[in-house]
């Protein structure tokens, strides 16, 4: 007697967390097949990319899901089911998971269509981040380029300018920023990976302690500029505007110009609200 799948309890926050593309939202489903004996598992998918959860003794494992490949090795873990753990794999599926899946399938658009398509489909990506936008005040206009769409609005405030580029067939995009620090500092926390192990440092200047001293992950490269990022990650840097003293005080209104990469439609739809 086969007995059937149990449902993974985290399935559902986790389908709650991940943002809606062109209307569709996450949804749970029974799982295609039983990635570890006796564990319970679900699958969420959205309609275009999905996921497979597993839980077991404790331990929840996220795969992506792929039609032409069987699931062997997690793609994010926890050890436990408490909201904060699962806000935590949320937070990998939007940094990695998603973009990874989104990149796979613009190579096999690229290779089967040539980039025209790829342009248009990463167009019509950039589209929904636009309609978030709108939705929070600001005024979006497309641009295009030629390395591919992209997308640039000024905050609602009129003090800061935003882009969100798209390069080539990447699979991902480049988010730009020039304007005060303080219209920085509603993203920066959802930008920047997980504290982890990382601690603050007084070397550099007064600027580039002014940031680690709020955002441990960042690492200070001169008196003028810290980065952040690392592999399977977003990555990016802020930099001190051209004309101003690094040694002076900071405060909100300092200008700065700052540059996210390796960031998926999923993350742009998520920090949007931020992003105005």
């Amino acid at each position: 007697m086969v007995l059937p799948i149990a449902h993974a309890t985290t399935a559902a926050p986790l389908a709650a967390l991940l943002p809606a593309r062109r209307g569709t939202a996450w949804q749970v489903g029974p799982a295609p097949y039983s990635i570890r004996n006796n564990a319970a598992t679900s699958r969420i998918t959205d309609g275009r990319r999905a996921l497979v959860i597993a839980e077991q003794a404790g331990l929840v494992e996220v795969f992506a899901d792929r039609l032409d490949d069987f699931a062997v090795y997690p793609d994010a873990v926890t050890d436990s089911t408490d909201p904060a753990s699962v806000a935590g794999l949320a937070a990998r599926a939007l940094r990695w998971i998603l973009p990874m899946l989104d990149a796979e399938v613009i190579a096999a658009t690229a290779a089967e269509h040539g980039w025209q398509r790829v342009f248009r489909d990463k167009g019509a990506a950039l589209t929904e981040v636009g309609f978030r936008l709108v939705d929070h005040g600001a005024t979006p206009q497309a641009i295009e380029r030629n390395d591919g769409p992209g997308l640039a609005w000024r905050t609602t405030d009129g003090t800061a300018q935003w882009g969100m580029w798209s390069h080539g067939i990447a699979g991902t995009y480049t988010l730009t920023y020039d304007g005060p620090l303080n219209g920085l500092y509603g993203a920066l926390p959802i930008l920047l990976p997980p504290l982890g192990a990382h601690t603050s440092t007084d070397a550099g200047s007064a600027f580039t302690r002014h940031l680690t001293d709020r955002f441990p992950q960042l690492r200070p490269l001169d008196a003028r500029e810290v980065e952040f990022g690392a592999h399977q990650d977003l990555r990016g840097w802020i930099v001190l505007g051209p004309d101003l003293d690094p040694a002076a005080p900071v405060t909100g209104s300092t200008r700065v110009c700052a540059e996210v990469s390796a960031v998926g439609i999923d993350m742009a739809l998520a920090t949007a609200p931020h992003l105005v």
